[in-house]
């Protein structure tokens, strides 16, 4: 029996004919439209989300099995809170947070692209992709919830492998969402009302003086960075304010044409 396999990546129950599917499966001569309608079957449940997906089409019959894989871990999490994109400092920085239930949840689904051997292994894993993207777990700091797990704590959930919320449980976690991003939105606030208090403060003092003190005041590093200019970077131009602490321009430093000499009376 021959066999021709042909794999992509599609969005989640929004699968096309159009390419790369549609000319990838043209000469295979199946009915591209029943590959396309089974695919979105399947891929329903990642909508929104990139899932791989492998179609053998056996050559002579024109049968065909498809098999789909699952997005990676982040996508997941995301997916299940909700959530635009995960906190770019997550160590200092939370974004949301998930219950044991919703970790449960995304372990099964991928629990054939997990390297745990059991249902409480993969949960671990999923908790340690919580804890770089910055969402707490249970409440908590990924490592302490990571603890509670090897302590036993979700023994029962895990084992009953548990995976629905209430209704009361889902707002609760789309209120605690919402009051982070107020937090952090709170806190950057405040960051820039400092940094902007110690340039002006200290304008004209040398770049790498002001930023220590930013630094000392606690002002994260990537906000520092837009603040002030990076040291090197060309002279402002068209009116623009110099870069914070950078050098006047000295006085003079352009040549001038020299005066000419008054002829002489003749």
């Amino acid at each position: 029996m021959a066999t021709s396999v042909v794999e992509s990546l599609v969005n989640g129950g929004k699968a096309t004919a159009a390419p790369p599917l549609g000319p990838a499966l043209g000469p295979l001569g199946v009915n591209i439209g029943q590959v396309i309608a089974e695919i979105n079957k399947k891929t329903g449940v990642f909508n929104g989300m990139q899932v791989p997906i492998k179609i053998s089409v056996n050559t002579e019959t024109k049968a065909f099995e498809i098999t789909v894989g699952t997005p990676p871990t982040s996508g997941l999490v995301k997916k299940e809170l909700n959530l635009e994109k995960g906190s770019g400092k997550a160590k200092h920085e939370m974004v949301a947070d998930i219950l044991i239930e919703q970790i449960i949840k995304i372990a099964k689904m991928k629990e054939d692209a997990t390297l745990g051997k059991n249902l409480k292994q993969k949960v671990k894993e999923i908790v340690g992709t919580c804890q770089s993207m910055g969402i707490l777990v249970e409440g908590k700091p990924a490592r302490e919830t990571m603890r509670d797990i090897e302590a036993g704590k979700f023994d029962e959930e895990i084992k009953s492998e548990k995976t629905e919320l209430t209704k009361e449980e889902l707002a609760r976690l789309e209120e605690e969402k919402k009051r982070m991003a107020e937090e952090l939105a709170k806190k950057k606030a405040e960051f820039e009302k400092i940094s902007k208090e110690i340039i002006e403060s200290m304008a004209g003092k040398p770049r790498p003086a002001i930023k220590a003190k930013l630094i000392e005041a606690g002002i994260p590093d990537d906000m520092i960075k837009v603040l002030l200019p990076v040291e090197g970077a060309p002279a402002a131009e068209g009116g623009k304010a110099a870069a914070p602490g950078a050098a006047p321009a000295a006085a003079g430093a352009a040549k001038k044409e020299a005066p000419k000499k008054e002829d002489k009376k003749k």
